[in-house]
């Protein structure tokens, strides 16, 4: 049974939206952020290692299912839309990868799996579309013996001003309401970066060339305390609360 409390749903799984995701989000100024994400899920994955279980949890068209399998994990995509997992399978398909990687329908409340199967799960552009992320981190936390990876859009950011006008709306969040949920969910957070001063709007109304030259001076920005502050997206690095038993009972 397939069921979520995601917002805009029916919006997301629609045929032409998917058909038309890659194209509207990751071309002209979008190839920026789409080279920005997968340079954020490479680095905190790290070097795959052979037979390394990753699952991807809202995967969408697969740009980072494909990614990774073509680095030697071991993947399985999943996405509530059926729409988003033939593209993912066709991109697959493409990049000769159809053998490496499953994509499955299904619903991240309630994942198919057991506990602790995979070595990493990874959630990108997935937490701001829940209304109440803390079931879903943890169900996150239970499928993973290592690794939760995800990304949230900030609340001090930019985003602030337009976040009602998206199709699906957008939940933001301040930094403390990320490590309050990631402790309830007995995650801790090993590393976090913060990017794109600029929103990412406004970077796919812009071509290829004429985006460069912005983006360019948003790292500048972005690598100051205050360009940090404002940055409209986090990356976060959690992992697997472990008690090595040290403490003095």
């Amino acid at each position: 049974m397939i069921r979520s409390n995601v917002k805009g749903q029916d919006w997301y799984q629609a045929d032409a939206v998917a058909e038309e995701y890659d194209d509207v989000r990751f071309s002209g100024g979008g190839v920026l952020i789409d080279r920005r994400e997968k340079e954020a899920v490479l680095s905190a994955l790290g070097p795959i290692e052979e037979g390394q279980r990753v699952l991807e949890v809202a995967c969408g068209t697969g740009r980072f299912t494909t990614m990774l399998a073509d680095q030697g994990a071991d993947i399985i995509g999943l996405d509530i839309s059926r729409e988003m997992l033939e593209q993912g399978r066709e991109k697959a398909a493409a990049a000769g990868l159809s053998g490496t990687v499953e994509f499955m329908r299904g619903d991240a409340s309630r994942l198919p799996f057991p506990d602790d199967h995979f070595d990493s799960v990874v959630a990108m552009r997935f937490f701001h579309l829940m209304d109440d992320p803390d079931p879903f981190i943890t169900e996150l936390r239970r499928v993973s013996k290592d690794q939760v990876f995800f990304d949230t859009f900030n609340r001090r950011s930019l985003r602030l001003f337009y976040t009602w006008l998206l199709p699906m709306g957008s939940r933001l969040y301040s930094e403390r309401q990320v490590v309050e949920m990631l402790r309830a969910a007995d995650l801790t957070l090993a590393n976090e970066e913060h990017d794109f001063v600029l929103p990412y709007g406004f970077y796919r109304e812009l071509p290829g060339p004429v985006a460069k030259p912005f983006r360019l001076v948003d790292e500048l920005i972005g690598n100051t305390i205050p360009g940090d502050y404002v940055a409209s997206v986090s990356y976060w690095d959690a992992r697997i609360s472990i008690d090595d038993g040290s403490a003095e009972e």
